[in-house]
C-alpha cells in the first residue's frame, strides 16, 4: 500500500503562502525533494516528514486519518450465545477473541452452576489465567489445595495451570462471569 499525503501537504503549504523554496530552507532539504513529496513521487524519511509537519503546523491525525485502522469488534447477541455444558456447569459464551495474536487472547462466559455441584479443572489445570466475578449465589473455590468462600460481588483470579475447583454451596444457582486467557476451547 502506498501512503499518499503529498496533496495535503501542498494544499496546506499554499494556504499558508509558503513557497517550496522557503519550506525547503526551513526543513533543510532540496526544493526538488519537497516537490517530489508533494506529488507523491517519493515518500519522505520520517525525520523529514516530522520537520515538514512541524514547519507547516500540521496535526498528524489530520495527515494520516485516511490510513487509520478500524478496530475489530465482536458482538454476540444474547439469543445467539453458544451454550456449552461441561459436566454440571453450563457456560454461555460471551466473547472469544483469539484471532489477533495468541498471547492476548481471551474467552468470556456467563457461568451457571447448580446447587451442590462442582466444576473442576483436571488435576493439572490448564495454561493461563482466570478471572471470575460472582453475580449470584455462594460457593467455595479451591486453588492448589487452599479453599476460599465466595459470594455475590466477589471476584477471584488465579493462575489456571494450578488445580482448581468451584463448588456451589448454596441453595440457588451460582452465577458468575468467567474470563480465561488463553481460551479453554471447549
Amino acid at each position: 500500500m502506498k501512503y499518499c499525503f503529498g496533496k495535503k501537504l501542498r494544499e496546506i503549504r499554499k494556504k499558508k503562502k509558503i513557497t517550496m523554496k522557503e519550506l525547503s530552507l526551513k526543513v533543510g532539504v532540496s526544493e526538488s525533494l519537497i516537490s517530489q513529496i508533494e506529488t507523491d513521487k517519493v515518500s519522505p524519511a520520517v525525520d523529514t516528514l516530522l520537520r515538514i509537519t512541524h514547519e507547516l503546523n500540521i496535526d498528524f491525525e489530520y495527515l494520516f486519518k485516511n490510513y487509520k485502522k478500524k478496530s475489530t469488534i465482536n458482538i454476540i447477541r444474547k439469543e445467539s450465545r453458544k451454550i456449552i455444558t461441561d459436566g454440571p456447569a453450563k457456560y454461555e459464551l460471551l466473547s472469544k477473541i483469539d484471532s489477533i495474536n495468541k498471547e492476548n487472547t481471551i474467552e468470556a462466559y456467563y457461568l451457571k452452576l447448580s446447587p451442590g455441584k462442582t466444576r473442576n479443572s483436571n488435576n493439572y489445570g490448564h495454561p493461563g489465567r482466570e478471572l471470575g466475578i460472582i453475580v449470584e449465589g455462594i460457593g467455595k473455590i479451591t486453588v492448589s489445595g487452599s479453599t476460599y468462600s465466595i459470594s455475590k460481588g466477589d471476584s477471584v483470579s488465579f493462575n489456571s495451570d494450578e488445580p482448581h475447583t468451584l463448588i456451589n454451596t448454596g441453595e440457588t444457582i451460582l452465577k458468575a462471569y468467567w474470563i480465561t486467557t488463553p481460551p479453554k476451547n471447549f
